[in-house]
């Protein structure tokens, strides 16, 4: 990877040089370098195979250039990058993209400028996982699939059905997924902001899924972290007990349900419905579905939810946004209210100027300021980084939901008759996102509650969701305590959340002319 002192060697040297440019009244110049690396993860008992395939790595670096233009029609706005190449001639060649392609935009204020909030993060990643060896990154993938297949032959369960500990593999034990890290540096400065920041940040995740083919199940696992020596084989054991644990799963019919979401089913709703529409964007552009609804109910007073990107210890964290601004704590629902918003710098000067700024959100946004903090301004792009070849949009940093007071056991023995969903797939909003409408697949990991107490498993695949987000949030009665990291795929977030219950549920059936095959 570029090292940080090469990042900020290269926007020093563009910054001085796009301050005497032709036409440039204010620019920003934003590097970065990522890398990626990953271990796949395939173990097939009953066919031959190789354990850990693929380790692998890709590295992305170069930097981009927003301009603003002074030109006889007045000032236009343009952005520009270039991949690979940090040098003058880089730099020069980025500008020239972004003078071709700029516009007037009469909703720009200006580029970032300094809020008045201090960074609090520094020194926050794990040196380990920046320089980490191809050797480390093979033992990981180990670890973690060795979890899974040690949980596997240590069933009591496993060996009965099979006849014989020594018969297990005939089952058709299939360990799959992968082990990613992921390493980030950016470098950036402004005209506004001439000081050179950087920052540098850590990741290493892992993505399971465990079958007992023999026997129609599956289970997955994901765990995740910041350090190097922290890292387990969690996943692969949850998998292997995920898939153990839905064997013999049972059908449900369509209705309505008292439902405990698991913490991955949480994330994945909060990933895909509510904080797109907890974006400020999506206020400016009508397609929230708590339009007009700041500071007023939104949810259960049992839902509090914060963003929290300047947090030490916590997986997405960050020192600076892409905006070279700093990260930090914005509560956006507070026992049930809606008070704070996911912004960026352009954002947050556009709705000021909105002239229905007010009837967007529900209040003056020239006199809520503090619910509008642009602490979000990121250059994600698909889970992969950050990235110099886009401009700042608005992500979620750490969306953290603040637990209750009740464990696992006493939420199941509270919903008494319903469903505990531990996995959903293929969530996305119908009729558009402020409809609130929205779909999904439950795909595993969930088990049907009879007379307070875990039934049997629910057999995967063969529900869907199909319900409203104002109804999922209003219905919230009660919230678990033990609250924990989740990652969904490609995903730019991280969700801390505890286990919610929700009670009316619509589910369909679906599948069942597969039982006749």
């Amino acid at each position: 990877m570029i090292s940080t002192a090469e990042l900020t060697k290269a926007v020093e040297q563009a910054l001085a040089y796009l301050k005497s440019a032709e036409q440039v009244a204010e620019a920003e110049v934003f590097a970065s370098s990522n890398g990626n690396l990953l271990a796949r993860l395939n173990y097939t008992s009953h066919i031959p195979c190789n354990g850990v395939e693929e380790p692998k790595s890709s590295e992305s670096y170069g930097l981009g250039i927003s301009a603003a233009f002074k030109t006889e029609a007045g000032t236009t706005i343009g952005f520009g990058s270039e991949p690979s190449d940090l040098s003058l001639d880089g730099v020069k060649r980025a500008l020239e993209k972004a003078r071709r392609g700029a516009v007037i935009d009469p909703e720009f204020s200006s580029l970032p400028r300094a809020t008045g909030e201090r960074r609090r993060l520094r020194r926050y990643h794990d040196p380990r996982l920046m320089k980490i060896r191809d050797e480390e990154l093979v033992e990981v993938g180990w670890r973690v699939l060795q979890g899974g297949l040690k949980t596997f032959a240590a069933s009591p369960r496993l060996a009965e059905l099979a006849g014989g500990k020594e018969q297990i593999k005939a089952l058709g034990l299939i360990v799959g997924g992968d082990v990613t890290i992921q390493q980030e540096r950016i470098a950036i400065a402004s005209t506004a902001m001439p000081e050179v920041q950087t920052d540098e940040s850590t990741l290493i995740m892992a993505f399971v899924t465990a079958m007992v083919e023999a026997k129609a199940s599956k289970g997955s696992g994901c765990s995740a972290g910041t350090r190097l020596d922290q890292f387990t084989d969690d996943a692969g054991v949850e998998a292997a007990q995920n898939a153990l644990a839905a064997i013999g799963g049972e059908r449900i019919k369509s209705g309505e349900y008292t439902v405990i979401f698991g913490r991955q089913p949480v994330a994945d709703l909060l990933n895909n419905l509510i904080l797109p529409s907890l974006s400020l964007s999506n206020f400016y552009s009508d397609s929230s579905p708590f339009m007009g609804r700041l500071g007023k109910r939104v949810a259960s007073k049992h839902l509090t939810l914060y963003d929290h990107g300047a947090q030490r210890g916590l997986m997405g964290s960050k020192g600076i946004t892409c905006e070279g601004l700093p990260t930090g704590k914005t509560r956006l629902i507070q026992r049930g209210k809606l008070v704070g918003l996911l912004t960026n710098y352009y954002e947050g000067q556009r709705i000021l100027k909105d002239p229905r700024g007010a009837e967007k959100l529900g209040v003056d946004p020239n006199q809520h300021g503090s619910a509008i903090v642009p602490r979000n301004g990121f250059r994600f792009w698909a889970g992969g980084g950050r990235q110099f070849g886009v401009q700042a949009g608005i992500a979620s940093t750490n969306a953290v939901v603040q637990g209750g007071d009740q464990g696992l056991d006493e939420l199941i023995a509270t919903v008494k008759d319903g469903l505990l969903i531990g996995r959903i797939w293929y969530t996305y909003p119908i009729n558009g996102l402020r409809a609130g409408d929205f779909t999904c697949t439950v795909v595993g990991d969930s088990y049907i509650i009879k007379d307070g107490r875990i039934a049997a498993p629910l057999k995967p695949n063969t529900v869907r969701i199909n319900d409203n987000i104002h109804a999922i949030l209003s219905n919230i009665l009660a919230v678990g305590k033990e609250v924990k990291g989740t990652l969904v795929w490609a995903a730019d977030e991280v969700v801390y959340t505890p286990e919610i219950a929700v009670r009316g549920v619509k589910l369909d059936e679906i599948a069942s002319f597969m039982e006749q095959l």
